[in-house]
């Protein structure tokens, strides 16, 4: 089968297209014959050497796939083979053919094309279980850092879905634009030092701050972060686009009565991805066929393009989701 292999830790030029074994399902799991891939934050990292794979996963790079069963494992019901199904992966994604644990696959939601379906998994596991831990909940307001990517555009929707008051954070107008278009009640512009959004949010909420933080930057805006929460608020990192070392008021924080967690999907037990993905299935799809959820933008590039969809993932440019066809 392809894959696309890393030759070297670097730059998007390192991403070739090799040949390699088809996986065979064990026992449990079972074989897509891969559509398209999503293409992740994380993906640019594995890439640049900065997020392997947990132990005994494959060394491709990619998070979520979308495809057909063609085999099965064990103890899997035979009733699947030849079913279009989503997938989350730990890795493998970005291949002709990948092997996972049933329990981390989902029919693809009705209305929804096969390839869309590509960018649609991850984005949903991550939001909703990340929502969960923080326990946002009707009436609170959330700080949605990074509005206009894939993990924002998503979380925008769901979140008003929650019935919470939502800001975000954008780099330029269009993306801010396309925020408020996606439901946020207000979008600010993240550029300055110390960074503007801080009196946007202190303005949007009467000086009370938010309840909640969805951040994908990490250490860059941990003061500030802290500094826009209410009290009892609640600080969920998910990304560390913006270092892993940062300095923290302790004193503030407590003063707050704030809480801040940090959580990756990734690495997670399979049976807690297995009921992460159960709760998608159960109260994500229903908002998509209902329509109450929409896609996100999305851009589509082609297997052997993968360098330029990395590319356009790291200039700061692209908005929604970017997707990897990997078969016609």
């Amino acid at each position: 089968m392809r894959i696309i292999f890393c030759t070297s830790p670097g730059g998007p030029e390192n991403l070739v297209v090799a040949q390699a074994p088809t996986p065979n399902p064990g026992p449990g799991e079972v074989r897509l014959r891969v559509h398209a891939a999503g293409v992740n934050r994380a993906d640019l990292l594995q890439r640049q050497g900065f997020y392997p794979p947990p132990p005994g996963i494959s060394e491709v790079i990619g998070l979520e796939v979308s495809g057909i069963v063609d085999a099965v494992g064990a103890g899997v019901d035979p009733e699947l083979l030849g079913s279009e199904r989503v997938a989350l992966l730990a890795g493998g994604g970005y291949a002709e053919y990948v092997v996972v644990p049933a329990g981390q696959t989902l029919p693809i939601p009705a209305g929804i094309d096969l390839v869309s379906a590509a960018g649609v998994i991850e984005v949903a596991a991550t939001v909703l279980s990340n929502f969960d831990h923080v326990s946002l909940h009707a009436g609170e307001t959330v700080l949605i850092h990074g509005g206009a990517g894939g993990i924002g555009t998503f979380a925008i929707g769901y979140a008003k879905q929650l019935k919470t008051k939502v800001i975000v954070t954008a780099g330029t107008p269009e993306k801010r634009e396309l925020c408020l278009a996606l439901g946020a009640d207000a979008a600010l512009d993240y550029h300055g030092d110390p960074p503007g959004w801080i009196e946007g949010v202190m303005t949007e909420t009467a000086g009370a701050g938010v309840d909640v933080i969805l951040d994908i930057m990490g250490a860059k805006y941990l003061e500030a972060n802290v500094d826009a929460l209410a009290a009892g608020g609640r600080l969920v990192v998910i990304g560390l686009q913006g270092g892993t070392k940062g300095t923290l008021n302790l004193n503030r924080l407590l003063s707050k009565r704030g809480t801040i967690t940090a959580t990756s999907l990734r690495f997670r037990p399979v049976a807690q991805k297995v009921a992460i993905c159960a709760e998608v299935e159960k109260r994500v799809w229903p908002l998509y066929e209902s329509g109450k959820l929409k896609l996100p933008p999305q851009r589509v590039f082609n297997f052997e393009n993968v360098a330029a969809a990395h590319s356009q993932l790291a200039s700061g440019e692209n908005v929604g989701k970017i997707i990897l066809q990997v078969s016609n």
